[in-house]
């Protein structure tokens, strides 16, 4: 199979955080994230364990129970960083939380949220090992969803802060004991495609050859 490695390079590069180019009207419509998540459940796991669970979560009130958690978790967060960043003259990272500031203020909004789980929680002071395991056992197929997600004109971010309530979001969902939530994803599609490479530092200055 030859790969069209032109396009594979623009689908990687350009697969972004979205927030603020969200469609908040347009519906997504379910088998399109179906589509998606037989994707993802492509990606490798640890062990062959295959312990991904995905919870989508289109109901309105649902959506707002969790936009709910979300802002009483991350508004002084996101506000002091965004601060912070405009005191050190970091434009690009304060127009990072002024979108993150703006996703939590219209969560409830988002058409879907995606709630990518495992089957499975870690003991507690569960070591480096385990951990690195684990949650390399769900975040391929994170990556993969996300870019199933972009190739089909919708768009996502990688939000965690919703985890600083981790039971009472375990509540709303309804999830057994044995299940952990990893993420949460606000799923769209997106108000055009044009999306560019980000800025990021050269890779001679972040790689190291045989040793630091």
């Amino acid at each position: 199979m030859n790969f069209d490695v032109p396009m594979t390079d623009e689908l990687l590069a350009t697969t972004r955080a979205v927030r603020k180019r969200l469609d908040l009207d347009r519906p997504v419509p379910r088998e399109v994230l179906l589509e998606c998540i037989e994707l993802a459940a492509q990606a490798p796991t640890g062990g062959n364990s295959q312990g991904w669970r995905w919870v989508l979560v289109d109901d309105a009130a649902q959506r707002a129970g969790l936009a709910d958690l979300y802002r009483k978790a991350s508004s002084a967060y996101l506000s002091q960083a965004g601060a912070a960043a405009a005191g050190r003259g970091d434009k690009q990272t304060e127009r990072v939380y002024g979108s993150a500031l703006w996703l939590a203020d219209n969560l409830e909004k988002v058409p879907v949220h995606v709630i990518p789980c495992l089957e499975g929680r870690p003991p507690a002071n569960a070591p480096t090992a385990m951990l690195a395991g684990l949650y390399g056992s769900i975040f391929p197929a994170v990556w993969s969803f996300q870019l199933a997600l972009r190739a089909r004109g919708l768009g996502s971010a990688l939000t965690t802060l919703h985890l600083v309530y981790e039971d009472e979001a375990a509540k709303l969902l309804g999830l057994p004991e044995n299940i952990l939530q990893v993420a949460l994803l606000p799923v769209g599609y997106t108000r055009g495609t044009d999306f560019k490479r980000a800025e990021r530092p050269p890779v001679s200055t972040i790689t190291h050859w045989n040793r630091w």
